[in-house]
């Protein structure tokens, strides 16, 4: 089940310098690119609940300004999206991705 965003507009996001910083490191991925997914089409967003213990997760699924798919999963926090993972998206999850 798809999930929408459209109460948090305008977007803004919060960011923890660690996991900013571990984003680059482990799967060289920007904040920014980060951030374009939700700003290009499509996007495609689902419940993540293996990852929502604490708090609700989402899993995202997009495409950066450069065309570089990836894999994000995140939460909302005061209204704001806060990343906690992003990476590229493997082969099932561009599947998914690419679908109609």
């Amino acid at each position: 089940m798809a999930v929408s965003l459209s109460r948090l507009k305008p977007l803004s996001f919060d960011w923890d310098n660690s996991n900013k910083d571990k984003n680059w490191h482990k799967h060289r991925v920007k904040f920014r690119e980060c951030e374009q997914i939700f700003s290009h089409t499509p996007i495609k967003i689902f419940p993540d609940p293996k990852h929502s213990q604490a708090e609700r997760r989402f899993l995202a699924y997009g495409v950066t300004g450069k065309s570089r798919k990836l894999a994000i999963i995140f939460t909302i926090r005061n209204k704001q999206i806060r990343i906690i993972s992003a990476r590229d998206q493997n082969k099932k999850e561009r599947q998914v991705y690419e679908e109609k």
